[in-house]
């Protein structure tokens, strides 16, 4: 049985053991501090995170400069796409309001209600690839784009570069026409904005899309000074627009594996210090 002695001590006695533990070296000496903490932390070792280092990781930089980044190949594709769609969209709208005067007698009523119609599908078209762009990826979306317009172009250049059958065929072929090439301007405008936002790095997203806006400029440019010169001749312009997609659906072919958002790694600072 253990007994327990009280031990008293005077106010004299108390005072001297104090001045002897202020005497004491602060720092205790080397073994004994490792000896203390193996003995408290005998059961704990964490165990180092370590971030991979740039030095010895062969991967390449997820923030390249500007100007190697404009030359990878999901980037190229990308800027070809926006403007191939602007160039062969602002063609077709030069294209249309002569077309419709001299074969079909519209007036500027009929015009309006004609654009009136198209602005309306269109706005349909961007609710409808809304709706797939949350079930199928951003590639997946563009090529069905491209297909579409492929197939509005071919339409075009057989059924507009010679309207024969009477009036109410070569309406209804300019219709199907335009509705197709029109239907497929929503795929292609969405994805490939989202994708290019993705493969471009976010340092530099401001100068990328200004870029991009760039080129959809010149596209816009040129779109209409082709067209405006060849409404006499559709079979060169309407060529050309199929050429221009015939080039950008190839080019979609054979990056098609890389458009899509890289894989980037995160390490965060001080994982090491959060297991303590």
């Amino acid at each position: 049985m253990l007994t327990y002695t009280a031990a008293v001590y005077t106010l004299e006695e108390v005072v001297l053991l104090e001045m002897n533990e202020e005497e004491l070296p602060l720092v205790a000496a080397e073994e004994d501090s490792v000896h203390r903490y193996l003995a408290v932390h005998s059961d704990y070792r964490p165990q180092p995170v370590r971030c991979p280092s740039k030095d010895h990781d062969p991967a390449p930089p997820t923030s390249p400069g500007a100007g190697s980044e404009f030359l990878r190949e999901e980037v190229v594709v990308l800027l070809t796409a926006q403007f191939i769609t602007l160039f062969n969209q602002t063609a077709l709208e030069t294209m249309v309001t002569p077309m419709t005067q001299r074969y079909f007698g519209f007036t500027e009523l009929g015009n309006s209600l004609m654009y009136g119609a198209c602005g309306v599908e269109v706005i349909l078209g961007f609710l409808l690839v809304r709706w797939l762009s949350s079930r199928v990826a951003d590639r997946v979306v563009l090529a069905v784009g491209l297909a579409i317009c492929g197939v509005a172009c071919v339409w075009c250049l057989i059924f507009l570069t010679d309207l024969r059958g009477g009036y109410e065929w070569e309406l209804t072929a300019f219709i199907i026409g335009v509705f197709l090439q029109l239907l497929g301007l929503p795929f292609v405008a969405v994805s490939q904005v989202s994708l290019f936002s993705k493969v471009t790095s976010e340092k530099t997203q401001g100068f990328s899309q200004g870029v991009r806006r760039s080129v959809g400029g010149l596209a816009t440019i040129l779109g209409p000074l082709w067209a405006g010169g060849l409404t006499n001749n559709l079979y060169v312009m309407l060529g050309m627009m199929l050429a221009l997609l015939t080039l950008i659906t190839i080019m979609t072919y054979l990056s098609y594996s890389h458009l899509t958002e890289p894989r980037t790694v995160e390490c965060a600072e001080g994982s090491a210090d959060s297991g303590l």
